[in-house]
């Protein structure tokens, strides 16, 4: 959640140079591509039918929106002008995906529920902590669902290429998350250090009970749960969770080593693995 004290290169977790390193590492990596001039690929009829019938659209529509909504909220208020950049340039990309999500839905005819309404959070702290933890878990598993996507072919080469910089800008975002949580905590003392602490294992459990009572639903509306039964995807939980963990480690690996690294979701299905049973070897 928080990191260690000492970075991978020898710096202090919470210093002016931990800092710069995390904020520019995600200034500096940003892809100016733009949603409006996408060369969205014509689909067989068949492939247009795999991706119209997909269940998650609305909930990812919602998903981008919120969370670009809730990022501006904490840029508006960072006092730092440096984590006040980053964090207004993730807001712009969070908003930058829903548009994607919007000409890819409007080209093909994909029907959506109205829009419900949004409701701000409680505060623009909270609603970032909640935000970046949602992430956290969403992507990981999406980052696995994708590699799945591409080998199976149930996405045509050609619109996978157009998702590649969306599903690595989710590692990027996170990898920012992770780093800001570790500087915050460590720039605080005392009580404000317990209370900030306290709040983000609070916003942690409220979105790890967020996607467990997702996870127990049956209908269309689990982003994550559900689709690999959507795409048709043959795969085991075990295989599955190694594949996820795979993909976030090679999503993570352009970025500068030095960075601390989302821990928790790797640990929990490494956790989770030791209850699942092993594949039987093909005969």
């Amino acid at each position: 959640m928080g990191g260690t004290s000492v970075g991978g290169g020898g710096f202090r977790i919470g210093s002016e140079e931990h800092k710069a390193l995390f904020c520019r590492m995600f200034l500096d990596s940003y892809d100016p591509y733009k949603p409006a001039v996408i060369d969205w690929p014509r689909l067989a009829p068949d492939a247009l039918a795999r991706l119209t019938g997909l269940p998650f659209w609305d909930i990812a529509v919602r998903t981008e929106e919120s969370a670009g909504r809730r990022m501006d909220a904490l840029a508006a208020i960072s006092e730092d002008p440096l984590i006040r950049e980053a964090v207004a340039l993730n807001a712009f990309e969070e908003r930058r995906h829903k548009e994607v999500l919007g000409h890819m839905i409007r080209f093909y005819g994909i029907e959506l529920a109205p829009e419900e309404p949004y409701v701000p959070p409680t505060s623009p702290l909270w609603g970032f902590l909640r935000t970046g933890y949602g992430e956290c878990f969403d992507s990981f598993f999406a980052f696995g669902l994708f590699a799945l996507a591409k080998r199976s072919g149930f996405f045509p080469p050609e619109l996978v290429e157009v998702f590649e910089p969306v599903i690595q800008e989710e590692a990027r975002h996170n990898l920012f998350f992770v780093n800001w949580v570790a500087y915050m905590t460590r720039r605080q003392g005392g009580l404000a250090r317990l209370a900030f602490r306290v709040k983000c294992l609070a916003a942690l459990a409220c979105q790890a009970w967020s996607r467990l009572k997702m996870a127990r639903r049956v209908d269309s509306n689990n982003f994550t749960a559900t689709s690999a039964d959507a795409m048709g995807l043959d795969i085991s939980p075990r295989s599955f969770f190694a594949l996820c963990a795979a993909e976030n480690e090679r999503r993570l690996a352009p970025f500068d080593a030095r960075l601390l690294r989302p821990r928790m979701m790797p640990a929990l299905v490494r956790f989770a693995s030791h209850f699942m049973p092993r594949e039987k070897p093909a005969a």
